[in-house]
C-alpha cells in the first residue's frame, strides 16, 4: 500500500499536475479533496471531466465518474456487493476504493487516453425497435453504422503507418539509385581497361600498379602500428607516473601515519573492495549478463513483421493487464504483515540505493582525486622545465609564506623611512640654495667693497690660504688619528671577543637544555597528536552512528505519522458509516411509523414498489401498443387513401370550375353523380 501512495505521489507531482505534495499532506486530504484529485487526473484522461466537485451534486459526479471508468474498462476486484461497496465508497471519497483507481487511471494515462477518444467516436447509440421502423432514422442509424466501420479501418490504418518506420517508395529508389551506380563503374572500368590496353607494357605497369597499392596499404598499416605504439607508450608513462606518485604518497603516509591509522585505513579499504567485490560488481556483472542474453536471444530469431510485432504488444498489454489485476487484488488484502514487511523492505531498499549511490561516488571521487594528482605531476613537471625549481607544498610553501610576509613588513618599515628621508633631503636642498643665494650676495657686496678701496681679489686669496692650512692641519691630524684609531680598534676586538666568549658560554648552556627540551617537547607532541587522531576518529564513528539513528529514527516518526493520520481517518469514516447505521436501526425499530416513514430502508421497498408499478403499466402499455400497432397501421394507411381521395376530389371541383359545364352534377343520398 505504501508503494502504491508512492507512486500516486509522485505522479501527481510530475507534469501535467505539479501538486507537490508529501506523504503526510497527500495522507492527510480530506474526501472531497480526494475526489477532486480523482477528478483532475480523468480530466486529464478526457477533457470534458474538467468539473469543479464542489459545485456538483455527488450522486452527478458518482455517476460521471462510474461512466468513464466503464468506457476505460476499469474492474474492481470483487463480487456484486463489493461493487456496491465500491460505489459508496467512490461518492463519500474513501481512500481504500480512490487510491487503487488512481493507481490504475496513472500508470496507463496515454493508453486511456487513447481509448477515451476512440470511446466518444465508437461507442454505439441504442436505438428503440419502434424507432427504427421508420424509415428515414433506420436509414440515419444504418448510415452512422457505416461511418464507424469506416473510422475503425482508417484509425488502424493510421496506427499502422506511425509503427511503421520506413516507406517501400524509398527502398525501391534506393536500389535503383545503386544499380544505375554499379553500371557506371562497369561501363567505367571497361573504358579503363581499353585504354590500358593499348599502351605499351601495360602488363608490367598493372604489375607495377598492384605492388605500389600492396604498399600503399602495408604503409598505412605501419602507420596505424606507429600511432598504436605511441598510444601505448602514452598510456605507459601515465600510468609509471600514477604508480611514481601512489608510491610517494604512500612512503609519505608510512613516513607521517601510525600503525593504528594504517590499519583503520586498510580495513575501510578492505571493506570497500568487499562491497565492491560481492555486492555491486556482482550485481552489475549479472545485468550485462541478463542484457547479452536477450540481445543474442533478439539476434537468434528471425525477422518480424508488423503483424509479429503488433501481436507481440497485444501479448504485453495483456500481461501487463494481469499483473496489475493480481497487484491491485494484493493490495486490496491489506494483510498487516505484508504492510511491514513492505515497510522493512522499501527502508532496506533505500538503504541499499543509498549505499550504492555512496560507493559510485567514493570511486568517482578517487578517479578524479588519481586524475587531479596527474594534473599536479604534469604541472610539477612543467615548472620544473621552466625554470629548474621545484613546486612547493605543504609545511614548505607555508614556511615560504610566512618569509614573504615577514619580508613584506620589513619591506614596508624600509620604504617608510625612504619617504620621510626624501622629505628631509628636500628641505635640505631647498635651506641649501637659499643659503647659496645669500652666500652669492655677500660674495658681491665684498667684491664691490674691495674694488671701492683697490685691494680687489683679497678675501679670494685669503680664502685660499686659509684652505690650504686647514687641508693641512686635517692631514696630519687624520695621520695621527689613524695610527691611535688603530690600536684603538686592536684592543676593542680583543675586549670583544673575550666579552662574546663569556656571554655565549652560558648561551651554550641554555641552548642545550632547550635542545633536550625541544625534542621531549617533540615527542609529547607526537604522542598527543596521535591520541588526539584516534580519539576525533572514534567520535567521528560515533557521530556517523548517531546521525545513521538519527536519520532511521525520523523515518521511522514520519512512517508512523503518516500510519496515523490514515488510521484516523478511517476511523471517522468508520464512525460515520456506523452513527449511520445506528439511525437506520432506531428508525426501523421504533414503533413510531413516522420515524419507520424516516428510514432509507423503507423509502427504498417504496421506490422499489413504485417503480415495480410503473414498470408493470408500461408493459402493460407497450402490450397494448404492440397488439394494436397492425390495426393502427392499417388505420393510418386508410386514412392516407382516404386523404389522397379527398385530393383528386378537389382537383377534379376545380377542374369542374373551370372548364365549361359538360353535364350536370346530381347529389343524392350523399353521392355525387354526373350527368352527361
Amino acid at each position: 500500500m505504501s508503494d502504491q501512495i508512492k507512486f500516486i505521489m509522485d505522479s501527481l507531482n510530475k507534469e501535467p499536475f505539479r501538486k507537490n505534495y508529501n506523504l503526510i499532506t497527500f495522507d492527510s486530504l480530506e474526501p472531497m479533496q480526494l475526489l477532486q484529485v480523482l477528478s483532475d487526473v480523468l480530466a486529464e484522461i478526457d477533457p470534458k471531466q474538467l468539473v469543479d466537485v464542489r459545485e456538483e451534486m455527488p450522486e452527478q459526479t458518482a455517476k460521471r465518474m462510474l461512466s468513464l471508468l466503464g468506457i476505460l474498462k476499469y474492474k474492481p476486484s470483487g463480487n456484486a456487493t463489493d461493487m456496491s461497496t465500491f460505489r459508496q465508497g467512490l461518492v463519500i471519497g474513501s481512500k481504500p476504493v480512490i487510491y487503487p483507481v488512481l493507481h490504475w487511471l496513472l500508470q496507463r494515462t496515454n493508453e486511456l487516453k487513447k481509448r477515451a477518444y476512440l470511446a466518444r467516436f465508437l461507442i454505439k447509440l441504442e436505438v428503440p425497435s419502434e424507432f427504427l421502423q421508420d424509415e428515414t432514422v433506420a436509414d440515419t442509424n444504418k448510415q452512422y453504422e457505416e461511418l464507424m466501420e469506416a473510422f475503425k479501418t482508417l484509425h488502424k490504418e493510421y496506427e499502422q503507418l506511425k509503427i511503421s518506420g520506413f516507406s517501400t517508395a524509398e527502398i525501391r529508389k534506393d536500389i535503383s539509385a545503386m544499380e544505375e551506380e554499379k553500371d557506371q563503374l562497369i561501363k567505367r572500368v571497361e573504358h579503363l581497361k581499353k585504354r590500358v590496353e593499348t599502351a605499351q607494357n601495360h602488363q608490367w605497369m598493372l604489375k607495377i600498379a598492384r605492388q605500389l597499392r600492396v604498399e600503399k596499404e602495408r604503409e598505412e598499416y605501419l602507420a596505424q602500428q606507429k600511432q598504436e605504439q605511441k598510444n601505448q607508450l602514452f598510456h605507459a608513462v601515465q600510468r609509471l607516473q600514477r604508480v611514481q606518485n601512489q608510491l610517494k604518497s604512500m612512503r609519505q603516509a608510512a613516513a607521517d601515519a601510525k600503525p593504528e591509522s594504517l590499519m583503520k585505513r586498510l580495513e575501510e579499504e578492505i571493506k570497500f573492495n568487499l562491497y565492491m567485490v560481492t555486492e555491486k560488481f556482482p550485481k552489475e556483472l549479472e545485468n550485462k549478463k541478463k542484457e547479452l542474453h536477450f540481445l543474442q536471444k533478439v539476434v537468434s530469431e528471425p525477422a518480424m513483421g508488423h503483424s509479429d510485432l503488433l501481436e507481440l504488444e497485444s501479448k504485453i498489454n495483456e500481461i501487463n493487464t494481469e499483473i496489475n489485476q493480481l497487484i491491485e487484488k494484493k493490495m486490496m488484502r491489506n494483510e498487516p504483515i505484508e504492510g511491514k514487511l513492505s515497510l522493512y523492505r522499501q527502508q532496506a531498499s533505500i538503504i541499499s540505493r543509498k549505499k550504492e549511490a555512496k560507493a559510485e561516488e567514493l570511486q568517482e571521487a578517487k578517479e578524479k582525486l588519481a586524475s587531479l594528482e596527474r594534473e599536479a605531476s604534469v604541472k610539477r613537471n612543467q615548472s620544473r622545465e621552466f625554470d629548474g625549481t621545484e613546486v612547493l607544498k605543504g609545511d614548505e610553501f607555508k614556511r615560504y609564506v610566512n618569509k614573504l610576509r615577514s619580508k613584506s613588513t620589513v619591506f614596508k618599515k624600509k620604504h617608510q623611512i625612504i619617504a620621510e628621508l626624501k622629505a628631509e633631503f628636500g628641505l635640505l636642498q631647498r635651506t641649501e640654495e637659499l643659503l647659496k643665494q645669500r652666500h652669492e650676495n655677500i660674495q658681491q657686496q665684498l667684491q664691490t667693497m674691495e674694488e671701492k678701496k683697490g685691494i680687489s681679489g683679497y678675501s679670494y686669496t685669503q680664502e685660499e690660504l686659509e684652505r690650504v692650512s686647514a687641508l693641512k692641519s686635517e692631514v696630519d691630524e687624520m695621520k695621527g688619528r689613524t695610527l691611535d684609531d688603530m690600536s684603538e680598534m686592536v684592543k676593542k676586538l680583543y675586549s670583544l671577543v673575550s666579552e662574546k666568549k663569556s656571554a655565549l658560554a652560558s648561551v651554550i648552556k641554555e641552548l642545550r637544555q632547550l635542545r633536550q627540551k625541544y625534542q621531549e617537547l617533540t615527542q609529547e607532541c607526537d604522542e598527543k597528536k596521535s591520541q588526539y587522531d584516534s580519539c576525533a576518529a572514534g567520535l567521528e564513528s560515533n557521530r556517523s552512528k548517531l546521525e545513521q539513528e538519527v536519520r532511521r529514527l525520523r523515518e521511522e516518526c514520519l512512517q508512523e505519522e503518516s500510519r496515523y493520520h490514515y488510521t484516523n481517518c478511517m476511523i471517522k469514516n468508520l464512525e460515520v458509516q456506523l452513527r449511520r447505521a445506528t439511525d437506520e436501526m432506531k428508525a426501523y425499530i421504533s414503533s413510531d411509523q413516522q420515524e419507520k416513514r424516516k428510514a432509507i430502508r423503507e423509502q427504498y421497498t417504496k421506490n422499489t414498489a413504485e417503480q415495480e408499478n410503473l414498470g408493470k403499466k408500461l408493459r402493460e402499455k407497450q402490450k397494448v401498443i404492440r397488439e394494436s400497432h397492425g390495426p393502427n397501421m392499417k388505420q393510418a394507411k386508410m386514412w392516407r387513401d382516404l386523404e389522397q381521395l379527398m385530393e383528386c376530389k378537389k382537383q377534379c371541383f376545380l377542374k369542374q370550375q373551370s372548364q365549361t359545364s359538360i353535364g350536370q352534377v346530381i347529389q343524392e343520398g350523399g353521392e355525387d353523380r354526373l350527368i352527361l
